[in-house]
């Protein structure tokens, strides 16, 4: 089983969740408070940033189930169920930026 096409998927919509996310306005103050003087410098570095720690996050959380399955099944390598598991969790925390990549598009 070849996972290139799931991996795509997975990671557009986490890039679509970091850009777009009604959420990338709470991620600031966990990020001043890694590094308060470097950002202080430019908003658009200190959004950046933001953005891509929300896609991280959302890979992370949206691969919990997969790694679950994982572990329970006794996989030894990801197969098609479990990347179908982490695409439909990254989907799901993608679904509050669908509105606005919808809205705004790409």
């Amino acid at each position: 089983m070849t996972s290139k096409p799931y991996v795509i998927a997975i990671m557009l919509f986490a890039t679509i969740n970091g850009i777009f996310s009604p959420f990338v306005g709470a991620m600031i103050p966990f990020v001043l408070v890694l590094m308060p003087e470097f950002f202080l410098q430019s908003l658009s570095v200190l959004l950046f940033i933001c953005s891509i720690l929300l896609s991280t996050l959302t890979l992370i959380l949206g691969g919990i189930p997969a790694a679950l399955y994982e572990r329970f099944s006794g996989a030894k390598e990801p197969n098609e169920i479990s990347m179908w598991l982490w695409l439909a969790g990254v989907g799901l925390l993608t679904l509050p930026a669908a509105v606005n990549f919808i809205q705004f598009g790409l």
